[in-house]
């Protein structure tokens, strides 16, 4: 699961901001300070993009961008109230790769974090999220990390390759039940559910583990982990 972390001393929009990224599919950390900051900033745990303030009771975001930059590859979002073009132009100087100010819509938020993710490599953070899964759309089978491949149904493979093409980011239950139901005549969020319930529990089955495929609370599902679509 990709992994934010929001540097924001404002406790109430950084609690919404936490809230709402995390029902899209996103493992969220918030820190109040730059002390907090850093020590959230482990080498198990790094966070694949930083959401930061420029004033922070403990310290200057420019500078922390600037130290960021030097010590990490992580993206980094700057969300502040300053929106004057010398800010914005210090704040790019400073490492940040996108800059927003305060009024942007949690949507527009989250719409950055997905095309910043996007433009960053694939494994250019260690998250500690181990090897990838692989989906084998040939022979229908998904292969998790250390275990025996599972075979799956035609239903099944065609959900799990819809999730992998999302990479990470949720898929609504609209194109997912639009999809499925070229398989199936009628396919309404009661038969989505009980595909994905179905597959969790195969996954639990064979692997022993919780499954990566995440309920996205008013959006729908999407894969939690790296997978790979192996089409031979």
């Amino acid at each position: 699961m990709r992994r934010i972390l929001i540097v924001e001393d404002e406790r109430v929009l950084r609690a919404d901001l936490m809230d709402y990224i995390h029902l899209n599919g996103f493992h969220v950390t918030g820190a109040g300070s730059a002390a907090e900051m850093w020590t959230a900033l482990t080498d198990d745990d790094l966070p694949d993009v930083v959401i930061l303030d420029i004033s922070l009771p403990d310290g200057n975001g420019f500078d922390l961008a600037r130290d960021l930059r030097a010590k990490f590859n992580s993206g980094i979002i700057m969300l502040t109230a300053h929106g004057d073009t010398e800010s914005r132009v210090r704040g790019f100087d400073s490492g940040a790769d996108i800059y927003l100010v305060k009024h942007t819509s949690l949507r527009e938020i989250l719409a950055a974090i997905q095309s910043l993710l996007r433009r960053l490599p694939r494994n250019a953070v260690d998250n500690g999220t181990g090897a990838d899964w692989v989906l084998d759309s040939v022979s229908w089978k998904l292969v998790p990390p250390d275990g025996e491949a599972i075979k799956l149904t035609a239903t099944e493979k065609t959900f799990l390759e819809a999730l992998a093409a999302n990479a990470g980011n949720p898929c609504t239950r609209e194109n997912l039940a639009r999809l499925l139901a070229n398989r199936q005549t009628h396919f309404d969020n009661r038969h989505l559910d009980a595909v994905v319930s179905r597959l969790r529990r195969k996954i639990q089955d064979h692997t022993g583990a919780e499954p990566p495929i995440k309920s996205v609370y008013g959006v729908g599902y999407s894969f939690s982990a790296n997978c790979i679509v192996d089409g031979h």
